[in-house]
């Protein structure tokens, strides 16, 4: 058990591998995917001496447990949650160096809803247009993980990172005020609409996913009936469908669609939707 690999023993509900993506190829219909919150896993593959755009597991809510064939260090971030080696606790939000063999698991998050696991060397999946990112929704990269899957490491870039050293991390939002710029279709809505928006007491469903972040709330009141030809969709549109209930596209998202966008969610604030449990309160805040 000395092979470079990540062997699988619990997946967890949803853990996928993801980097930064695949940007510039919505005109083959391919979304950007990627880890939906970046920063949290730029940070986890600094600590164990990536680049920030290795390939890491993104877990969903109740973790993963994986047992690396060789000794590799390993930082687990982004959504707080318990982490073990054989049954010890060990750090989470700093590097920690697992022996081949031993079983890493990180548990359910504490607060949050994603958690990161970086490996030294990263995870070495082979490559589908220049990212080694899981996409739900067009089925490239991996698939999601599975027990009994494994999963190739790559070869550290230089010697190992010092171990243990915690560093600052973000908590879970407690209120998503999400920045919006509307249109381009915000003629397809009502005044009122508009109004509501950005004063309705909205909050995050539990229907979410990675494809988008669903909304719980007053619905938007259309100006003008039908639907729109397909057009393209980018990462934070804010689209309505029949319901009413503002979607928020995130990295799997469709890269085209016929319901009306509305508004468009400034990127920056994506990352602390990704991390926003459902019942989270959204405030979508104007800026020009």
């Amino acid at each position: 058990m000395t092979d470079g690999a990540i062997a699988v023993v619990r997946a967890g509900a949803l853990t996928t591998v993801q980097d930064r993506g695949r940007p510039g190829h919505a005109h083959l219909g391919v979304p950007r995917s990627g880890a939906l919150d970046p920063s949290a896993a730029g940070l986890v593959n600094r600590l164990v001496g990536n680049p920030e755009g290795a390939a890491v597991l993104e877990t969903t809510l109740n973790g993963c447990a994986v047992r690396p064939r060789r000794a590799v260090v390993v930082a687990v971030g982004g959504a707080p949650c318990p982490v073990t080696v054989d049954g010890r606790p060990v750090a989470w939000g700093a590097p920690v160096r697992v022996a081949a063999g031993s079983l890493l698991e990180a548990g359910r998050a504490a607060s949050g809803v994603r958690t990161y696991l970086a490996f030294a060397g990263g995870i070495a999946v082979d490559p589908v247009l220049g990212s080694r990112s899981t996409d739900l929704l067009s089925g490239l990269g991996p698939p999601p993980l599975s027990e009994g899957a494994v999963l190739p490491l790559g070869t550290p870039e230089g010697p190992p990172p010092p171990v243990g050293e915690a560093v600052p991390w973000p908590g879970a939002p407690s209120e998503l005020a999400l920045r919006i710029r509307f249109g381009p279709r915000a003629d397809w809505f009502t005044r009122g609409a508009l109004r509501t928006l950005v004063s309705g007491a909205y909050r995050v469903s539990a229907a979410s996913n990675r494809i988008g972040l669903r909304t719980e709330g007053p619905a938007l009141e259309r100006a003008r009936g039908g639907e729109l030809p397909s057009e393209g969709m980018v990462l934070g549109a804010v689209q309505v469908p029949p319901d009413g209930c503002p979607v928020v596209f995130l990295a799997d998202h469709p890269t085209t669609g016929g319901y009306p966008v509305v508004a468009v969610v400034d990127e920056r604030d994506l990352g602390a939707a990704a991390q926003a449990v459902p019942g989270t309160p959204i405030r979508f805040v104007p800026v020009r």
